[in-house]
């Protein structure tokens, strides 16, 4: 299948802050441990109610890890690309499948439903990461209306904004937020009245509020980061935790501001030849005000690419779209 056609949009990126001041650059995630898994490709990574582990592999199964990693097993295949995969109080399975949209998967039986893959009578064309609302219903994202997960570079370079965050509930899916600019991972304060989500193609997290008189706006939380933010969750404390997985591409900065041609002619070249992800793990960690807390680093010659972040009983589990582990370290202070 061949790429498709970029129309590139104009956008000046702010210069990057780099890793120094509040982004020091630091080694607090060298000692990550390694928990192997039939695969690669854990994209995220959950908790069920035992203590076990969830994640999606690339070719479509769904794998389940003791809380040590030493006892495996495949519980379900959606047939599709598992991305961002949350818990139900029930211990059933929300499962953001890239290319099948908002599944609902049973851990025990392996029985998939299809919660949505469609919108405004359009198919869902990149469903990425979710958040529950303790009213039941589902926050999710679709990055791109544009690119699907093989061809994400395609929304980076051309900067579309057409990335969406939306609500699923009670078999009907609503609009919460568009003109996002690569929408990514989402999460919910603790007291469920705002949803923040990753705006990847503009280094940047948003605010949208979901109740109370600001219900419908939309702010920014954390701007100018000096990497690309993927999933969010919330922690214990209600510091939400932001995989990051490369710093900005200096070359990807340049090219944005300048005519859209150039993009074009980068575009056309072969994947080798693009811009790709700087080797380093990366998380961080921000207040609800949206104030950074936790600068998380590491030289990422054992673990890179960090996609996924989850708080547990005092650890950080770390999901890769690219590694054959899952990877965890105690909670830093």
């Amino acid at each position: 299948m061949g790429k498709p056609a970029l129309e590139p949009k104009t956008w000046a990126p702010p210069r990057s802050p780099g890793l120094r001041g509040r982004w020091q650059q630091n080694a607090v995630l060298a000692g990550l441990e390694l928990l192997p898994i039939p695969g690669s490709g854990a994209e995220d990574v959950a908790v069920l109610p035992d203590g076990d582990l969830v994640t999606g592999l690339a070719e479509g199964r769904i794998c389940r890890l003791s809380p040590d990693g030493r006892h495996i097993e495949i519980v379900a295949d959606t047939g599709g690309r598992p991305l961002g995969i949350e818990v139900r109080h029930d211990g059933q399975l929300v499962v953001c499948d890239a290319t099948r949209g908002l599944l609902l998967v049973h851990p025990t039986s392996g029985a998939i439903e299809v919660l949505a893959d469609r919108f405004d009578g359009r198919p869902l064309r990149f469903t990425n990461n979710a958040a529950l609302h303790r009213d039941g219903s589902i926050l999710f994202s679709d990055s791109s209306r544009r690119f699907g997960l093989e061809h994400f570079k395609g929304e980076l370079l051309e900067h579309s904004e057409t990335g969406r965050l939306l609500r699923w509930q009670d078999g009907e899916v609503d609009l919460v937020a568009d003109g996002l600019a690569f929408a990514n991972g989402v999460a919910l304060t603790h007291g469920g009245d705002a949803a923040w989500v990753a705006e990847t193609g503009a280094y940047r997290i948003s605010r949208v509020w979901l109740a109370g008189e600001r219900a419908g706006q939309r702010e920014v939380i954390a701007d100018n980061l000096p990497a690309f933010p993927d999933n969010l969750s919330t922690g214990s404390d209600g510091t939400v935790w932001v995989a990051l997985p490369s710093t900005r591409d200096a070359a990807l900065d340049a090219l944005l501001p300048r005519p859209p041609v150039l993009r074009k002619v980068v575009w056309a070249l072969p994947d080798a030849l693009q811009p790709r992800a700087k080797r380093l793990s990366f998380v961080a960690g921000f207040s609800p005000d949206g104030t950074l807390t936790h600068n998380l680093q590491g030289p990422g010659d054992r673990f890179h690419y960090v996609t996924g972040v989850r708080e547990h009983h005092g650890m950080l589990y770390l999901g890769s779209l690219v590694e054959t582990a899952i990877a965890r370290i105690p909670l830093p202070a």
